[in-house]
């Protein structure tokens, strides 16, 4: 099993910046991708972003694209979404997940293993 820790999260006003992180221990060397999740007020989870642990291929959501960067660190176990240019629709809870299913594409909640507690992020407009 792996702990994942989130951190990063806040209040910010429309067009500004958060870079989120999120810290891994435990059974980390089974880790094969990494992704970020976020869930608004009655909506169901959404994928936003994801990052192959040892090729470093990304993915994301189209809601995202040219706005968020997912990067990672292995020395530290770190996985990072960094957020620009952020709207008021991006308010949510965002969730670390990893995963450790070979062949799969890191896009959905299913394929994932562990998740961590999550931290807000909200924009005010």
């Amino acid at each position: 099993q792996v702990r994942l820790v989130e951190s990063g999260g806040g209040l910010v006003q429309a067009g500004g910046s958060l870079r989120l992180s999120c810290a891994a221990s435990g059974r980390t060397l089974r880790m094969l991708f990494m992704g970020w999740f976020r869930q608004a007020p009655g909506k169901e989870r959404e994928f936003v972003a994801s990052i192959s642990w040892t090729t470093g291929t990304t993915y994301y959501a189209d809601s995202v694209k040219g706005r968020f960067t997912v990067s990672r660190d292995n020395a530290k176990n770190t996985v990072y979404l960094q957020l620009n240019s952020l709207k008021p629709e991006d308010t949510a809870v965002y969730y670390c997940a990893a995963g450790r299913v070979r062949g799969v594409v890191p896009m959905t909640p299913h394929v994932y293993d562990d998740w961590g507690q999550g931290t807000q992020v909200t924009v005010s407009s």
